[in-house]
């Protein structure tokens, strides 16, 4: 891997940490939400609202993945898999510096 680890890793977490205040921060008018008959304007907000939800677990767990390889890092452990120790490939690791396992394990 021609990059420091550490410093793309800092910097996915910084980008993560970003979307994720973007996508909790609150909105302006909320307005009320009524379910009819028919999909209005209530019935779109909480679709956004479920799909923001589903948004903000993704990044969450992404921003542990990144953390996990952050603390491989610090420890000296980054690049092998946390399964069963092989090396990750080179190739993975710059696809996906935050991996902690094989394609095998993932």
């Amino acid at each position: 891997m021609n990059e420091d680890p550490a410093r793309l890793l800092a910097a996915r977490e910084t980008e993560l940490e970003a979307e994720l205040a973007e996508l909790t921060r609150l909105p302006g008018e909320l307005g009320s939400i009524s379910f009819g008959k028919r999909v209005g304007e209530g019935t779109s907000m909480a679709v956004d609202r479920l799909a923001a939800v589903s948004a903000q677990e993704h990044l969450l767990a992404m921003l542990d993945e990144v953390r996990r390889a952050q603390q491989r890092v610090r420890t000296g452990t980054y690049g092998t898999c946390e399964v069963c120790g092989e090396p990750i490939p080179e190739a993975r690791l710059e696809a996906r510096p935050w991996a902690t396992r094989c394609v095998a394990h993932s």
